[in-house]
């Protein structure tokens, strides 16, 4: 593989954004500077070590809330969404800002299912009401505008490099920038995961890749017999805990009885140090290009300190509409059921609607109350808890609190498909998802990311996915005045053509009315309008691009080759490779062909997935190649810097544990190239860069990035090639 050794030339903004900028800059003109640079923090040894434990070891305590983990169901009653007003009725158009009608009536009064109805109610109210009875939007920072003190208080101690952050009920902070979060008194909420006293620290991770985490303070839900003056001084004495004299007494006037009061620690990870280092990322947890505009540095803000960059004025951290809250509220209900088993939740929509966020977002909530949810994703190109390329099923225990390649994790089934889009090839994308859906136990509720391809065979895929999957929920998301596809109603979906399913028959019997007819698969949908600022349009901000969001997934994947202790960053040249014979592997390249006689030239540094056939392979001292692309469980990936003919050995570097290793028998190289600064960012290296070039024409022939035709023919109009 040739890399060309410059750096990317950014294109310029266009008129459009540059228009966006001017408003926004005027609109933020009175709002209070409030920002910092995170880059003097430098947390010690001990705390990196307390991170690593905390991130290392075994299943951790699933304990959510105080009042226990509730199961999903719980056998004591029966919560029954009201199929008239939870959904739209058989045959009517969704409307673009609601999202059923009213509120969802509860038919049942068991002491489990009022623990689930309240926590529903709560959703839509979270955020809504103040502690002093005003109205204060979700997302909103109190304190804003024409008040001279910020909008929260805060004190650094600078001993232990730490900072107690205190919040009256209803009060935020979105921020930017990352820290190690533990809630010390009271409780919070980042992202609809709760977090109260007592619970473990939580690492959170706000990027200007994805929209800012907000800290919200909530109303504390236990009862009490405690009056406010001993709350009141219960509170003070664990800030006397954590700071010193000076810090303690300038905080503790800002301590109320009903306040939370919030630790943050700096965190320092492998997966930090290692993004950090690269000379592209060093801004990785700081402030987008917009938000520098906006905002202005505050150089004496206690939480620079610890990584966290206050946001202030226009920064209004995620934007949730009524529709949008009325989807959480219905499958937070959905899953107090019990009658109809766990719900598959389908998550559908065209791109930048905000499908992940909406996932991450009801994956909290639900963890609030049930110790695991499972994941499958279909999406080859924005994928969650994996490199791009794959489709996996993964069981969520822990909240995501940060960006996608903030929480990758090794799910439960995987398998390599190659490429970011499954266009090439759909019968074996469905093939592939059918093999991980087999391992379903339908023991938890489980969510179905989908691509933004909504379009032509596109949104056939997402009819198949609701037919073969079982589905029992659809969330569609959608913008402005318009939809990007149809409705996925029942009744639509009794005459909807997928990609290799087919409608019901018509019915036969006279005068029967095919909208009445009851169909076997009924599912509910619900409309979510996305009414974000800039939702369905495509961002130049680097940082917004999909190409830098799958670079840095696999950057977050090879950081595990880093050690835990803190210490210099080693480039990728610096690990001893593994030594597999050509024998002992298969070898496949997924997305193109390629002579037998130049595969192994495809394959030298390049990223290949580490996957196990069913079968033995036994070669003859030569590379066994592979004649068609298998649909087998994949364990990892590795980098293949080298290839020794002579000697009959691939040289692999990976961070996959050798027990795990030592299964693997294929290798399938795939469309998904590593990152280009991956190869370049290796400093120590004398002479020349290995696999890095300057002599290289882009001009030939051939050398330059392969084109796609996206028209593929309809499969009526093909000859022969129906299912």
């Amino acid at each position: 593989m040739k890399v060309p050794n410059g750096s990317a030339k950014v294109k310029g903004r266009s008129s459009g954004e540059t228009r966006r900028i001017k408003k926004k800059k005027r609109h933020s003109q009175n709002a209070t500077p409030m920002n910092s640079d995170p880059s003097n923090a430098s947390p010690d040894t001990a705390m990196a070590k307390k991170y690593y434990q905390l991130a290392s070891r075994g299943k951790p305590s699933l304990k959510r809330l105080k009042g226990s983990a509730r199961p999903v169901y719980s056998g004591h009653g029966q919560v029954a969404l009201q199929r008239g007003k939870g959904t739209f009725k058989t045959g009517a158009p969704p409307q673009p800002h609601t999202n059923g009608g009213p509120e969802l009536e509860l038919d049942s009064s068991s002491e489990d299912s009022e623990h689930w109805s309240s926590y529903a109610r709560s959703i839509l109210q979270n955020g809504m009401e103040g502690s002093s009875g005003q109205e204060v939007s979700a997302g909103t920072v109190l304190g804003g505008k024409g008040e001279e003190s910020p909008p929260y208080h805060a004190e650094l101690d600078c001993v232990h490099n730490r900072a107690v952050l205190v919040l009256q009920q209803g009060q935020t902070l979105t921020f930017r920038g990352k820290a190690l979060l533990t809630c010390l008194y009271g409780r919070v909420e980042v992202l609809g995961f709760t977090i109260e006293e007592g619970q473990q620290p939580y690492p959170v991770f706000s990027p200007p890749t994805h929209c800012p985490l907000t800290v919200t303070a909530m109303v504390n839900s236990l009862i009490t017999s405690k009056t406010r003056k001993e709350r009141r001084l219960e509170a003070k004495a664990i800030v006397r805990k954590y700071l010193s004299t000076e810090p303690r007494k300038r905080l503790q006037s800002a301590v109320d009885s009903d306040s939370c009061l919030v630790l943050l620690e700096p965190l320092d990870t492998p997966l930090t140090r290692f993004l950090t280092s690269l000379p592209e990322h060093r801004e990785l947890f700081g402030l987008s290009a917009m938000e520098l505009k906006s905002q202005s540095v505050a150089l004496d803000c206690p939480l620079s300190a610890v990584g966290l960059i206050p946001l202030h004025g226009s920064s209004e951290g995620l934007v949730m509409s009524q529709s949008y809250r009325n989807a959480l509220t219905g499958l937070v209900h959905a899953c107090a059921e019990e009658s109809d088993g766990c719900p598959v939740i389908l998550v559908c929509g065209a791109k930048n609607t905000g499908k992940s966020t909406f996932n991450r977002h009801l994956i909290n909530t639900l963890l609030n109350h049930t110790a695991s949810v499972e994941y499958l994703e279909c999406d080859l190109g924005q994928t969650e808890f994996t490199p791009p390329g794959c489709l996996s099923l993964s069981t969520i225990t822990e909240p995501l609190l940060g960006a996608p390649f903030t929480h990758l994790s090794t799910p439960e089934r995987m398998v390599f498909f190659g490429e970011t889009s499954c266009e090439r090839d759909l019968d074996r994308y469905l093939e592939s998802l059918k093999f991980l859906w087999r391992s379903y136990s339908r023991d938890t509720p489980i969510i179905i990311n989908t691509m933004g391809w909504v379009k032509g065979f596109g949104f056939q895929l997402l009819v198949d996915f609701v037919r073969l999957f079982s589905v029992t929920h659809v969330v569609q998301l959608s913008y402005g005045a318009t939809y990007q596809c149809p409705a996925l109603t029942p009744a639509f979906l009794r005459t909807a053509q997928g990609w290799q399913t087919r409608p019901q028959a018509p019915p036969t019997g006279a005068g029967e009315d095919l909208e009445e007819q009851v169909s076997p698969q009924s599912h509910m949908l619900l409309s979510v309008q996305s009414e974000f600022q800039g939702a369905g349009a495509v961002s130049n901000m680097r940082y917004h691009r999909s190409n830098v969001l799958r670079d840095l997934a696999l950057l977050a994947y090879f950081s595990q080759l880093q050690s835990p202790d803190p210490g210099p960053v080693r480039p990728l040249h610096c690990f001893t490779p593994y030594q597999v014979p050509l024998s002992a592997v298969a070898v496949r390249v997924t997305h193109c062909e390629v002579a037998p006689a130049h595969v192994l030239y495809a394959a030298n540094a390049s990223l290949v997935g580490l996957c196990c056939l069913g079968e033995k392979v036994a070669g003859t001292g030569g590379p066994v190649l592979l004649s068609h692309t298998p649909v087998c469980q994949c364990v990892g990936f590795g980098v293949l810097r080298g290839v020794d003919v002579g000697r009959g050995l691939y040289f692999l570097v990976t961070p996959v544990a050798p027990s795990v290793l030592r299964k693997v028998n294929c290798l399938l190289l795939g469309g998904v190239t590593l990152p280009h600064t991956l190869l370049r960012a290796q400093p120590g290296i004398e002479g020349e860069q290995p696999y890095v070039t300057k002599e290289y024409s882009f001009e030939l022939t051939g050398a330059g990035k392969m084109r796609v035709f996206k028209g593929l023919v309809r499969r009526e109009h093909m000859g022969g090639g129906g299912h």
